[in-house]
């Protein structure tokens, strides 16, 4: 459950997908002054759990888990938990003014100053790409030209130009020109939403570059991958990159804000992430799942709540588990 904000839910999805068989989901979009109040609340009227329309309503009873993310979706998060009167186990994903009590379970990052015996703090953040989709990936044709020796994968661009000037673009343009110039097979996706100045840095050397038409390559790019260059301000890309196990290389551009820099600082601390600086080097380390992490902890939760619950009030089978379907972004 979100504002219909792309990173949130896809973080979201990730926990989600890491629990359940079945996930829906909701946005909410409350009016003002509603929207004004968040996180604290109380949620728009119109969107109260009795509303059939509304995005909390409970269309085929309560569901197992609800995962929010995002400052106006927190009041609904806090809905739902009174509504069905603590059946729900909730989740919330990220730092909350409401602090520990925004959920049954909140998870944070490492940097949060958040505590409580129902944080869950990762090194890296949640999102949809795991061990089951990049194998799945694989499976499928490589981008890109098929003799390609060494394939490096480039993620460009988080959602704002802001953090670009035309000299961080020309130093990854160089930077990308060396690779290639050594023999690696640049190929390179660049978000939707991503400065075109990003897609122009790439171009010289990728020998694939996405043109933002049709599906977003990035998993295939990843699970093919022997490592990634991937831009510092694209806080869920550095994530995503960092599940595969390659080595990944930041970019970090001029205006990279305060807690992107920190993220990635973290990150090569723990030996995951190198700085980018137009060539490649081998290292190894264990590949992160954050959403696998948060999801143990909410099976967790969930099962002993099961268990605690009076024989003739228990569900045959909660949190049940498959296969997780096809990713978007």
């Amino acid at each position: 459950m979100t504002d219909g904000d792309a990173d949130d839910e896809t973080r979201c999805l990730g926990v989600a997908e890491a629990v359940a068989d079945r996930v829906e989901r909701r946005h909410v979009a409350p009016r003002a002054p509603w929207r004004w109040l968040a996180p604290f609340g109380p949620i728009d009227p119109r969107d109260a759990p009795d509303r059939a329309a509304g995005p909390i309503a409970p269309r085929r009873g309560w569901p197992d888990v609800v995962v929010a993310s995002g400052r106006r979706a927190a009041p609904y998060l806090a809905a739902v938990k009174r509504a069905s009167r603590s059946r729900v186990v909730t989740v919330f994903l990220g730092d909350s003014a409401l602090g520990a009590r925004a959920a049954d379970i909140v998870a944070v990052g490492e940097g949060s100053r958040l505590s409580g015996l129902n944080v869950v703090r990762t090194v890296s953040g949640p999102h949809r790409i795991d061990a089951v989709r990049l194998a799945a990936a694989r499976g499928g044709d490589a981008l890109g030209p098929s003799d390609a020796r060494a394939r490096v994968a480039v993620l460009l661009g988080g959602r704002s130009g802001r953090a670009w000037q035309e000299e961080d673009a020309r130093r990854l343009a160089a930077g990308l020109a060396r690779l290639a110039a050594d023999g690696a097979t640049v190929l390179a996706a660049a978000r939707r939403e991503a400065p075109a100045a990003l897609d122009l840095a790439a171009r010289e050397a990728a020998a694939y570059l996405w043109d933002r038409a049709g599906p977003d390559p990035r998993v295939a790019l990843l699970a093919h991958a022997d490592a990634v260059v991937v831009a510092g301000d694209d806080a869920l890309a550095v994530d995503e990159a960092v599940a595969t196990g390659r080595p990944v290389f930041a970019f970090r551009p001029t205006g990279l804000k305060r807690a992107a820099a920190a993220h990635l600082d973290r990150l090569a601390a723990h030996g995951v992430v190198r700085p980018f600086a137009g060539r490649l080097e081998a290292y190894g380390y264990a590949p992160l799942h954050a959403a696998s992490e948060i999801g143990r902890a909410v099976a967790a939760l969930a099962a002993t709540r099961e268990a605690l619950r009076p024989r003739n009030e228990r569900r045959a089978a909660p949190l049940k588990r498959e296969t997780n379907g096809p990713t978007t972004r």
